[in-house]
């Protein structure tokens, strides 16, 4: 695989974790809504969670790329991204009753439910952006310009992902439906990213014996 087709590569993921981290953000507010409400404390709520979630995930991403970075390690992160993703679609009912009997605040309750279905998730979604800058850099006078075409690609998903998501996809489907979807695609994308570290390894091998 040529550094042009990698990099492409890389940068189409970066831009579908943006898509699938604003999709589900603005999901998170149809999901809590039955059980607190669709108020400005309920969104800020959302919003806190998955603001703390990305912090903590770009200072994780950060550290994991310091060492031995690779595709396979990339692709893993979006697997365990999906994975994380389907307690979502799955437990949402459960976990959400059981928070609405606990307790009585709407602002606290619905920041304890952000927490139990977001954090964890979002924290490896926002894994994905330094772990890209970290693939993509190959000198140091470079590293700048990487990054802004990195976070350009990466903010302009999330932009994609917010207009598909709040004007079609929640008229079209079930929310989770929608879920499901992202999880396949992260998934999917994950198991790309393995099959061409092994593509590369391979060809690197072959390059090694000639």
């Amino acid at each position: 695989m040529n550094k042009s087709f990698h990099n492409y590569f890389i940068y189409l993921l970066a831009f579908s974790s943006g898509f699938s981290i604003m999709g589900i953000e603005l999901l998170g507010g149809r999901i809590l809504a039955p059980y607190f409400g669709s108020s400005v404390h309920v969104w800020g709520s959302i919003i806190t969670v998955f603001m703390l979630s990305l912090s903590f995930g770009y200072l994780l991403g950060g550290r994991l790329s310091l060492t031995n970075p690779s595709l396979k390690r990339y692709g893993s992160i979006f697997l365990f991204a999906g994975i994380t993703l389907l307690p979502i679609a799955y437990f949402a009912t459960p976990m959400l009753e059981l928070v609405f009997d606990n307790i009585e605040d709407s602002r606290y309750g619905s920041l304890v439910a952000s927490m139990m279905l977001f954090f964890i998730p979002t924290i490896i979604l926002g894994m994905i952006s330094p772990y890209s800058v970290r693939l993509l850099v190959t000198s140091q006078d470079e590293s700048g310009h990487v990054a802004g075409v990195l976070y350009f690609v990466s903010t302009l998903g999330s932009a994609l992902g917010t207009l598909a998501t709040s004007f079609y996809l929640v008229l079209w489907f079930e929310v989770n439906t929608i879920i499901l979807s992202y999880c396949f695609l992260l998934m999917v994308l994950g198991i790309l990213a393995i099959c061409f570290y092994k593509m590369e390894l391979k060809d690197a091998q072959v390059q090694i014996q000639a």
